[in-house]
């Protein structure tokens, strides 16, 4: 299933909808990146961007016009014109004419007469809407077209409407994710599979990317492959060391499926077994996230499968020793935030850390149908950390599923991947044989 400019069109006049009439939305896109010198990285177009249009070009602007009778909206696109010679060295453009034709733009206009054409449609509008702080060199050169004209136009948030469109999934993005969830599963799978002692951390690392691209997918975010107390490291992305007998790996990694995230952490242990400390620490912390996932559930708050993570890590590191003290005092001054020191989840979409507030007026916000979210509970014992005992010192465990909020409960989008203890030691000793 694909997204269609029918649903594209839906999202425009949704928008419209809220803005209201005689307002002016202005969006771009994400410029080009350079890798280095004259090489650049592969392109990605902005979400928002993307999300209200489906174009997938650079240099491109976006404006949705309204006017004064509710509902009706006109959308222009601004974008690169055909050039021959330079689609021979970077690929094909849509131009004007595929502007109107394959992205249903009722205008459009080559990037260069942007200034030349908005001020006539900035003079008519009441309200203007664009991404208020997302890029200075935009919002500046936005302000100077207003100053110079003359206009009156106080500059309104768009994102704050637009992020929460994207908060709540449609049927056809719950099938995009479900679909990148089912192929960072399979890559879990086979990384679990193949792991063998005196392997090279990028070695799983490559096992994960031929998934990904083997099913026409690129990585949502750069792969976390941590071994040893490498695990300890939150946003470790080096992935260059040799896994040894006895270390537990922690593989964080999800691909992009047509724009859509998933989002997987697994730890598991390199000679398939895990060790009594390995395996007391990863049960507490498989014990808290069933917990957390129970948790998502319509009227719940975001905040609730957080403080259920901690109270439950808490109380586990307490009786283990690693922490000392009464456990409401523990948790009251955050004590536990030495081994646990990250939230336990995040929205999930277009971005790996999606859009959308955590908090209402009314406090932490409540889950609602159609909101998808990632469970992550973990704990990291420094090897350096003197305090604790030397046989807990750099373990590092982390278990990350991606949950879909629904009228019937949580529904656990990555389920496909093992996470119980004995299924895991149980693939990766079949898998060896």
């Amino acid at each position: 299933m694909k997204l269609t400019q029918a649903d594209f069109e839906a999202r425009r006049l949704k928008l419209a909808h809220t803005i209201g009439p005689n307002s002016i939305v202005i969006i771009g896109t994400n410029p080009v990146c350079y890798r280095n010198s004259d090489v650049d990285y592969k392109y990605r177009a902005d979400s928002s961007f993307y999300y209200l249009t489906g174009f997938q070009e650079p240099e491109a602007i976006a404006v949705i016009e309204t006017s004064d009778t509710s509902g009706e909206y006109k959308y222009t696109l601004f974008c690169r014109e055909r050039n021959l010679e330079m689609e021979i060295w970077n690929g094909y453009r849509a131009g004007l004419e595929g502007a109107k034709t394959l992205f249903n733009a009722d205008e459009s206009y080559v990037l260069e007469s942007f200034e030349e054409k908005i001020v006539d449609k900035l003079s008519h509008a009441e309200k203007l809407y664009f991404r208020v702080g997302h890029d200075s060199d935009f919002d500046a050169y936005l302000a100077n077209i207003i100053q110079k004209n003359n206009l009156t136009l106080t500059p309104l948030q768009l994102d704050s409407i637009v992020d929460e469109m994207r908060l709540i999934k449609s049927e056809k993005e719950i099938a995009l994710m479900r679909k990148a969830a089912e192929i960072s599963a399979i890559a879990h799978t086979k990384a679990m599979e193949n792991v063998r002692i005196g392997m090279m951390e990028y070695e799983l690392e490559a096992e994960l990317h031929y998934i990904f691209g083997k099913n026409g997918c690129v990585p949502a975010y750069g792969s976390i492959v941590g071994s040893g107390s490498n695990g300890c490291i939150l946003h470790y992305v080096e992935n260059n060391k040799k896994m040894e007998d006895g270390q537990l790996v922690l593989i964080d990694a999800g691909c992009e499926y047509e724009y859509y995230a998933s989002d997987i952490t697994r730890t598991f242990p390199v000679n398939g077994v895990f060790s009594k400390e390995q395996r007391i620490i990863y049960q507490l912390i498989l014990d808290a996230q069933l917990a957390a996932i129970d948790a998502v559930r319509i009227g719940n708050s975001y905040r609730k499968p957080h403080d259920i993570v901690v109270r439950i890590l808490t109380q586990g590191l307490l009786e283990l020793g690693l922490l000392q003290g009464h456990l409401d005092d523990l948790i009251a001054d955050e004590e536990y935030r030495r081994f646990y020191m990250h939230g336990t989840g995040h929205w999930l979409g277009l971005d790996v850390h999606d859009v959308g507030a955590y908090k209402t007026s009314e406090g932490s916000r409540c889950f609602e149908n159609g909101m998808v979210i990632t469970i992550e509970p973990g704990v990291y014992i420094s090897p350096t950390d003197k305090t604790v005992h030397a046989k807990w010192r750099g373990i590092g465990i982390r278990i990350e599923d991606d949950i879909l909020v629904t009228a019937q409960g949580p529904q656990v989008l990555t389920e496909n991947v093992v996470k119980e203890i004995d299924d895991i030691e149980s693939l990766i000793k079949s898998a060896a044989i």
